[in-house]
């Protein structure tokens, strides 16, 4: 369960969310600029309001405040059990497929990680990737890597922003079925950015429907996305 109380400016851009996400699955959606990356990366605490940004609020994660302003309270996103995906994989080039999965698991016996890196890619499809190195990947082998290193580390909270913007719609909902049934399994509340309503719909999550900054709407997918379609359609006949 994650409490959000978010007051931030950046660079004439104003972000203002205050509500409770209970689901196990949350799809923040809505168009370009409205908001979505911003939450992401205040829920994974890699803002803070320096470089132009002024940030007010809290970030309470399962009863433990990861974000306070008022009482000047920010927990390191390293040690607030949150992977954080994007559609930019980030893997290191100088390390192959496994030593990527690997990279985090420095505290496991050789053997655990080894089973631990197995697991991971074989969740994302990408086991007979292992040895390859990361410039020889394509886009989508690459998103795969990417999810099984973040995974690899055991998040209590993942979070999500476009993370399969390079694979193809089959590829990309049979990954998302099984990273649904693994987030269920471990008990991983997931968080993810989307402007696609059909990845939403698929996986009957909790929709928050962010619009300039501002949630317009928190429920369920199929009702939100029903309003939302509504409100467009109505603003085309207007226009009209």
């Amino acid at each position: 369960m994650i409490d959000l109380a978010i007051d931030a400016r950046r660079n004439g851009f104003h972000l203002r969310v205050e509500c409770r996400l209970a689901s196990a699955w949350t799809v923040f959606f809505g168009p370009s600029g409205a908001g979505k990356t911003t939450l992401l990366r205040l829920l994974a605490g890699l803002d803070r309001g320096e470089q132009g940004t002024a940030l007010a609020g809290r970030v309470i994660l399962e009863g433990r405040v990861m974000t306070d302003t008022a009482h000047k309270i920010w927990i390191r996103p390293g040690r607030r059990q949150t992977a954080f995906v994007t559609q930019h994989t980030g893997l290191f080039p100088h390390l192959n497929v496994e030593a990527n999965v690997a990279f985090g698991l420095h505290k496991l016996e050789k053997a655990q990680r080894r089973r631990r890196v197995d697991e991971m890619l074989d969740l994302v499809d990408a086991s007979e990737l292992r040895s390859r190195r990361t410039q020889e990947l394509s886009g989508g082998q690459a998103q795969r890597v990417a999810m099984a290193r973040a995974l690899a580390t055991g998040p209590r909270l993942l979070l999500l922003d476009e993370p399969f913007s390079a694979l193809d719609g089959s590829a990309s909902d049979a990954l998302l079925e099984r990273l649904q049934h693994w987030a269920r399994q471990n008990d991983v509340q997931t968080v993810m950015a989307t402007h696609d309503a059909a990845d939403a719909l698929a996986i009957g999550a909790e929709v928050l429907l962010l619009r300039e900054g501002r949630m317009a709407a928190l429920g369920p997918a199929s009702q939100v996305l029903a309003m939302e379609r509504e409100r467009l359609r109505e603003r085309l006949q207007i226009a009209d």
